[in-house]
């Protein structure tokens, strides 16, 4: 069956969806803390653990009629065929044409499924980790024989976003090198960013990595060439430099070859990768520079994991459906259209920007596979922070604001006791604190659900209004044996997983990304005009002419 006939209705067709209606009116005026006092097995009913993972999902406003509706929806939906859909070579992403295979960048080195698929992955990770092992031991040299001791990652969104959130979350795992190494992220089209590092940098020890699917994005060309005129000016204009302080990281060998860039410091990819999705692969290289070989094989251990689980377990027990599912009741039933992600673990900082692009770039949608604009809030608004900071910035909106928010609440069990930890100072003090920081995440999830009855009965009585909270804020808290490599890529692949459950449900295509492709191509249309290579403004509205003319003004002052 095509795409279109899988999904020629709605999914608000059926009673299904008009029973998941009812019970989301009963449940509108029930709070959270009625529900608990239902059942004082809330937490044993309604958490699942999979390996180094446990999800709560106790503190949304759900009971088992309201779960198993929503598991009639995504039968309705048939996600168990657009699961193996998905874990096939069939052109899911059927705008472009291309299957969504991002799956296959973690498969064993001898799977007996897909050995084919298996051999061309590993082929390019085998080659990977060959540049990462010369660069670690000192082997791999700058133009003037110095060791390499600066690596530059120049790559925008899915090139920059997920192996810059890997990297730094994994900090403590930083593999021991013959030399210091040092990781730095560049991905900002104005310059600046890249400007203010090379100060800080030896054109000598500096290797910078190209991570474009298409080796044509604008943004990374522009600071790719910047950086080879740096590099130019200090050390000369010789083939050499290119071949010696260059890595590339795409699609398209050619375009690669023709920069200039040495066919041994070439990592290919597919077009069936999409760029939010490529951190598994040679895009990853940054990461692997940062945990080294043994450490990349863990990640994409940890992801194969989840991939297993998805496809296996039954939805009760499955962590990405529900985490799907709990989100389509939140916002298709409960109406909101905002969820916030709240890692208690300083080490996720950029986590909540990584699934940012994840989500809103896979589901921010309005268009049906069937080609009909859909009746359906699709993607929700996904934004966070680390839990203490956060604390101290927006969650006074969450728990006295007008908004309904739905969060996620993150954190490791386990932080310094670890095996990796013993060689620690002031152990006892570290772990204090991140009980401090456990205790916090804890303290806010039970103040956003219960509101008022969290506090001291005593208390209440005495407290003027401003400062009463109404709770009912649903939340799920994922907790994490311990934060390491294995752990890190369940999560990851926990979290993409959810976002396919969603698009299924939502009857959308999550693998193209049309809306950012037509800005691009848009801001190419301008760029002529500031560049003074172009001066009809006729064609365009009356703001951007304003704004052009007085862009134009301030350039030739």
């Amino acid at each position: 069956m095509n795409h279109v006939g899988l999904f020629a209705y709605s999914a608000k067709c059926g009673t299904v969806w008009q029973q998941l209606e009812q019970f989301a009116q009963g449940l509108q005026q029930q709070h959270l803390t009625e529900l608990f006092a239902q059942d004082s097995n809330r937490f044993e009913q309604y958490s699942v653990r999979f390996e180094q993972l446990l999800l709560d999902y106790s503190k949304h406003r759900l009971d088992d009629q309201v779960l198993q509706q929503l598991f009639a929806l995504a039968r309705q939906q048939q996600l168990p065929d657009w699961i193996s859909k998905l874990f096939s070579e069939q052109p899911i992403n059927y705008t472009e044409q291309r299957a969504a295979m991002h799956w296959a960048l973690r498969l064993p080195k001898h799977d007996q499924g897909y050995p084919e698929l298996a051999k061309q992955v590993h082929e390019q990770l085998e080659h990977m980790y060959q540049l990462v092992e010369k660069i670690h031991a000192g082997q791999y040299r700058g133009a003037t024989g110095e060791v390499i001791r600066d690596v530059v990652n120049i790559g925008v969104g899915g090139s920059d976003l997920g192996p810059h959130m890997v990297s730094y979350a994994l900090g403590d795992f930083k593999v021991q090198t013959a030399q210091p190494l040092k990781m730095h992220f560049v991905s900002t089209m104005d310059g600046s960013q890249l400007s203010d590092l090379l100060h800080q940098l030896r054109p000598e020890t500096t290797l910078f990595v190209i991570s474009s699917k298409s080796f044509g994005t604008i943004d990374t060309l522009s600071n790719a060439q910047t950086a080879r005129l740096w590099l130019e000016k200090a050390l000369g204009t010789y083939p050499h430099i290119v071949k010696n302080h260059f890595i590339g990281v795409s699609t398209r060998a050619d375009k690669m070859s023709d920069w200039g860039i040495a066919t041994e410091n070439q990592l290919l990819l597919w077009d069936w990768v999409g760029g939010r999705y490529s951190l598994w692969s040679c895009i990853g290289l940054p990461i692997a520079l940062t945990i080294g070989v043994e450490g990349f094989q863990q990640l994409l251990a940890g992801a194969h994991a989840m991939d297993q689980h998805f496809q296996q377990a039954p939805f009760e027990a499955n962590l990405p459906v529900l985490m799907g599912l709990l989100g389509i009741w939140n916002s298709n039933f409960l109406d909101m259209q905002t969820h916030a992600v709240l890692p208690y673990d300083g080490r996720l900082k950029y986590f909540a920007a990584y699934l940012q692009q994840l989500e809103m770039e896979s589901n921010g949608k309005s268009v049906q596979r069937n080609g009909e604009k859909t009746d359906l809030n699709s993607c929700p608004i996904i934004w966070g922070e680390v839990g203490p900071n956060a604390q101290h910035a927006f969650y006074q909106l969450l728990h006295q604001g007008t908004q309904a928010v739905s969060c996620d609440f993150i954190a490791p069990v386990q932080r310094y006791n670890a095996d990796h930890f013993t060689y620690v100072e002031n152990a006892d003090a570290l772990i204090e604190q991140h009980h401090l920081a456990l205790s916090n995440c804890l303290a806010q999830s039970r103040l956003l659900a219960f509101g008022n009855q969290a506090l001291d009965s005593g208390e209440l009585e005495q407290l003027p209004a401003y400062k009463q909270y109404e709770g009912n804020q649903p939340s799920s808290t994922l907790l994490l044996k311990e934060l390491n490599p294995y752990s890190l890529g369940m999560l990851i692949a926990l979290y993409e997983h959810k976002v396919f459950v969603q698009s299924v449900i939502w009857n959308i295509n999550p693998f193209d990304q049309w809306g950012v492709e037509k800005g691009k191509e848009i801001a190419n249309q301008l760029l002529p005009i500031l560049n003074g290579q172009q001066t009809d403004l006729s064609a365009l509205d009356a703001s951007t002419q304003g704004l052009l003319k007085v862009l134009l003004g301030k350039i030739h002052d």
